[in-house]
């Protein structure tokens, strides 16, 4: 049993095929999916796919590209979303300073509304960050994102910053980048995660692994992550997939 902590199933690249793509992801041992809403369009279609099928769930989030758009009335809605019975997590959120589409100061505040959101609500956040790993930390740390936990989604950064958050509560998740020939920090940050922390992902229809890299994504390639993960740690693909499963179903509260 595998389970894709991070993917975006709704996206319109699945508009011709998202069905038969959900089929070939169940067919390849994926009984848990977890997929994720960032914005004002996102939101109501990842629910309603959560609400479709009875292994997919749903997160609900603000992502920081976006927060220059996000209002109060944006915030309250997604307050209420967080009842719904499919929705396991406020994500994703965080910081995004490789693209720098919204001022630094409005992604940041935007990132601690929704956390104490998260904390209000008593859900898990799914970190979104990029180029921006010592600011995701303290803000992660000023705000006690430790009393939610989390996951640091498509792990990018060094050990030192990864065991910082771990000491928060986070479990660190890692995607196709593991399977890349040139991707030696994501490998060797993998090795070191304690077992019980480590999950896995696609981020799908992003974030190809090999040997597919270059085309579309999808759910059902979570199982080239798990192998890889398993080469690198020394585990078999049985365990990894087990392993990881457990991992997320205890964080997340999945059925």
């Amino acid at each position: 049993m595998l389970t894709d902590t991070h993917t975006h199933m709704n996206a319109e690249a699945f508009d011709e095929d998202r069905d038969e793509a959900i089929q070939r992801a169940w067919e390849q041992g994926v009984t848990r999916i977890v997929n994720v809403g960032f914005n004002r369009e996102t939101i109501p279609s990842s629910i309603a796919l959560a609400e479709k099928y009875d292994f997919v769930y749903s997160t609900v989030g603000w992502h920081p590209q976006d927060a220059k758009s996000m209002r109060d009335e944006d915030l309250q809605w997604i307050e209420s979303l967080c009842q719904h019975e499919k929705v396991v997590a406020i994500g994703e959120i965080g910081l995004d300073y490789y693209w720098d589409k919204s001022f630094k100061e409005t992604q940041q505040q935007v990132f601690r509304e929704q956390i104490r959101l998260a904390r209000k609500v008593g859900l898990p956040v799914i970190i979104h960050n990029r180029d921006a790993h010592q600011d995701i930390v303290q803000i992660l740390k000023e705000e006690k994102a430790a009393e939610v936990g989390g996951i640091m989604h498509c792990y990018s950064g060094s050990w030192e910053i990864a065991k910082l958050c771990l000491d928060m509560n986070f479990y660190i998740s890692f995607g196709g980048p593991i399977t890349f020939k040139n991707a030696k920090q994501p490998k060797e940050v993998l090795q070191k995660v304690p077992l019980d922390r480590l999950l896995i992902e696609t981020d799908a229809p992003y974030l190809t692994p090999h040997p597919y890299r270059g085309k579309r994504n999808e759910t059902a390639y979570v199982r080239l992550v798990a192998e890889a993960a398993g080469e690198l740690t020394g585990h078999t693909f049985e365990e990894i997939a087990r392993i990881t499963t457990e991992n997320a179903i205890r964080l997340l509260k999945l059925q």
